[in-house]
Order: C-alpha cells, then structure tokens, then sequence
C-alpha cells in the first residue's frame, strides 16, 4: 500500500519564531523524502524471494524500513505540535505533576534534552508508556530508538535540517522558539486518546 505525505499539520505562516521557508523546506524535503523512501523500499520487499534473498539483503530492507516508516510518523507528530502560542490544558498539566513531580520540571527535562542534542541528531519525545502508563521523555537516535508500545505525543526533531535555515548552529535557541510554538490542544488530542 502506497503511503502518500499528510497534510501539513501546522500554520507555516503562523509557527512564531520559524520562517516558513524553514517549514516547508523541512515538510517537502526531510518528510517528503521518507514517504518516498518508505514506498520504493515497500515496492523493493513485495518483490523479494523470502525463500532465496541474503539474509544481509532482508536485514538492510527491513533496518531502512523501520527508519522511513518512523521518520515519516514522527514527523507527522512534530508537524501538529507546532502551532500558535497556546497553553496546556489543566488535563495535561495534572498529568505531567503526576509523572514528573511537575509541569515545569515536565519542561526542564524535555527542554535539556533537545538542547543535549544540539549539534548531533535525534527526537526528542513526549511518549505515553502503555506498559506503565505514563508520561516519559523519550531520546531517540536513527528514528528508531524509542519506547516500545509508546505513543508519541510531542516530537521535537533535532536533526539540524530541523534548524539549521534559521538558527544555524544555535540549537538552543530553536528548542526554546519550538518549547514557545507547541500546540497543547492537539497534545491533549493525543493523550485522550490514549486513554480510551
């Protein structure tokens, strides 16, 4: 089944403190391109022997399918956190106190971790853990290094095509822009429904 990119699901117009060049080059190219990636390397496994392909073959296909189908899908959840200035729901607020003492310790931890990856390459998750159920900060290298059975909630990509048109190498700076542009409603969207 060919995936197809989902609308953008943000503003670009609207994201304070990221240029829409920013946006739309991150959307098309980064996203873009592993919607792409994710469908030749589909359309290359329907047509492989399973019985007589190498091993080293179906390992390398199935590696770089895990990496396209969670770029894709984490991308997707970074593009809708973004949005206006906006403030968590007391909902969200109770439920970060609960499993990080607080909602600003929730941020501080979040925050330093982004700005931890500064110069390097990784996700940044606000995951609900089904097993424990709760909220956790998440680090993920390669796109694939996350919680097993998790739901992202809020991604921050801190691949420097995420930042680099408008900040350069001032990473921090873009973690606190992103920390100021995170759209709560759809991360209470999220956690709701990971409560049915």
């Amino acid at each position: 089944m060919p995936y197809s990119m989902k609308p953008l699901g943000c503003d670009p117009a609207r994201v304070r403190g990221m240029s829409e060049k920013l946006i739309i080059s991150h959307y098309e190219n980064n996203y873009g391109g592993a919607v792409k990636r994710l469908n030749l390397i589909e359309e290359r496994l329907s047509e492989l022997d399973w019985q007589t392909t190498p091993g080293f073959i179906v390992n390398g296909l199935k590696n770089e399918e895990l990496i396209a189908r969670n770029s894709m899908i984490l991308h997707e959840v970074f593009f809708d956190g973004l949005g206006a200035e906006s403030e968590p729901d007391q909902v969200l607020v109770d439920a970060l106190a609960r499993d990080f003492g607080s909602f600003e310790r929730w941020r501080a931890e979040f925050t330093a971790m982004g700005k931890a990856q500064g110069g390097g390459s990784g996700w940044v998750l606000l995951t609900y853990s089904s097993r424990d159920r709760r909220l956790v900060n998440a680090w993920a290298a390669d796109h694939t290094t996350t919680i097993a059975g998790g739901v992202p909630l809020l991604a921050l990509d801190m691949y420097e095509h995420s930042y680099h048109i408008d900040f350069g190498a001032k990473a921090a700076d873009y973690v606190e822009t992103f920390m100021a542009a995170i759209d709560w409603p759809n991360v209470l969207r999220l956690y709701g429904e990971t409560e049915r």
